[in-house]
């Protein structure tokens, strides 16, 4: 594979800009497989799709299969789907219960931790072969970690640590799962799939943009506003009004009540949009009065207050990961090639909770992360143009440099945007992004001049 050197690297990111290149070239997606997506933290699943010895689901990091199992010693083990014998991929299906692995071509079986279990034909190999030999296996991930019930792996032997590497971030996932009741979260109601003609880094770039909505979905706002209050076509109509309505907010507001927070190796979120006193379920409905009965009574009522008052949109964990804590989502971003992106997107029940805060959850889905939604069909559009866009002969650079001369530090060692409508966050990404693609020695990103300063 074609390299480049780290000079070269830098020279795509100058301040408030990007070389287009960055999202064209194979070289640097080949690149950024082996030293992002081959280094850093990756989602790769949650710790309920995988409750009982020989549950397994299927996942991936960049390109490459693999399982995530809780085996018979009921740990959790990640390991690549792949037999040792002629490399085919030996579980095809999304998930499952089973107590072996076992490869269709010739029949060679594994335990759920990878070790080989059995083979036929074992005699007659030469010398070297050791059926008890840890490589002849599906072989582990080096690292695999767990936060509150996300489970992330790493393909790198040596690195920081899953809480280190998620730094402030991880009061993200403690939003997420200290509202449910019970302290614990479900994935449940199936999974979207979608995929886009276009580079892997545009998703979480879009997710973070307070000042697309307004031109991207023009469309569903203004048919949201000539909806009566007191008619829906469908069970999630008043929460699909609402979030259309919401994203037809005007700039005053997004640069009056809304940030946007970044923290090192290229996490950040948006926040102070939505709170629960917006939320459909706390509207006169019951249902959400008997929730926070049960938040008061697990958490005591002030901490359920504090809790419930978090105001945070869409929290972004770089490089494959976007959720959103007060609706239960969860989007996960998969770099098929330079040109082509998948993406799987999830919603979780709240333990403890009523079930009406799961039809919501689902509901919401269906509005924002489905294939048919509202909101997500204007932004694979947007995403499919900017790929043809690049096709043209336009300019070499593109701005990222919104909001640059506000930038100011956060207490928790990161920096925002004077308001949400600043780029801070794309810069940050970048920032990571240098980090790991021009080899400055760390597995992790800080905050380089090139983008941010």
């Amino acid at each position: 594979m074609t390299s480049m050197s780290g000079e070269q690297i830098r020279s795509l990111v100058q301040p408030g800009r990007v070389h287009r290149s960055v999202y064209t070239d194979e070289t640097i997606f080949n690149l950024e497989l082996e030293r992002i997506f081959g280094t850093a933290w990756i989602y790769v699943g949650h710790e309920s799709q995988i409750k009982a010895p020989g549950d397994f689901v299927a996942t991936r990091i960049g390109r490459k299969p693999l399982l995530l199992v809780r085996a018979a010693d009921n740990a959790i083990r990640l390991i690549h789907n792949q037999c040792a014998h002629r490399g085919a991929m030996v579980v095809a299906s999304d998930g499952g219960q089973t107590t072996e692995f076992r490869c269709c071509y010739h029949g060679w079986t594994y335990h759920l931790d990878g070790r080989l279990k059995a083979a036929p034909l074992l005699h007659g190999y030469p010398a070297h072969f050791d059926p008890k030999d840890p490589g002849i296996a599906m072989r582990p991930v080096p690292r695999v970690a767990n936060y509150r019930g996300f489970i992330f792996g790493s393909l790198a032997a040596d690195g920081p640590s899953l809480e280190d590497f998620l730094g402030y971030m991880t009061t993200s996932f403690d939003d997420m799962v200290d509202r449910a009741p019970d302290g614990k979260l479900e994935l449940a109601g199936g999974v979207f799939k979608h995929a886009y003609k276009g580079n892997w880094k545009l998703y979480l770039e879009n997710l973070c943009d307070a000042a697309h909505p307004l031109f991207v979905h023009e469309s569903s706002i203004e048919a949201s506003k000539a909806q009566s209050d007191q008619s829906y076509s469908d069970g999630s109509g008043e929460i699909a009004i609402r979030q259309m309505r919401q994203n037809g907010a005007p700039y005053s507001f997004w640069e009056a009540n809304v940030g946007i927070w970044t923290y090192p190796n290229g996490h950040s979120f948006l926040g102070d949009y939505h709170d629960d006193a917006k939320l459909v379920a706390a509207l006169n409905d019951p249902n959400f009065r008997e929730y926070v009965t049960a938040m008061e009574a697990k958490h005591g009522k002030e901490p359920a207050k504090k809790i419930l008052e978090t105001r945070r949109w869409n929290s972004n964990v770089y490089p494959n990961l976007s959720f959103m804590s007060q609706f239960q989502q969860l989007r996960v971003v998969h770099p098929i090639s330079v040109h082509e992106t998948v993406v799987h997107a999830y919603a979780f029940r709240l333990q403890g909770a009523p079930p009406r805060m799961f039809e919501n959850s689902v509901s919401f889905a269906n509005i924002v992360n489905g294939t048919g939604s509202l909101v997500l069909t204007d932004d694979l559009e947007i995403y499919n143009r900017i790929d043809l866009g690049f096709l043209s002969a336009g300019a070499e650079w593109l701005e990222i440099g919104r909001g640059y001369a506000g930038d100011l530090p956060d207490e928790h060692g990161g920096r925002r945007g004077k308001n949400s409508t600043s780029e801070v966050y794309i810069r940050n990404m970048f920032d990571a992004w240098l980090g790991y693609m021009a080899k400055d020695g760390s597995n992790g990103a800080t905050h380089h001049s090139a983008a941010s300063n």
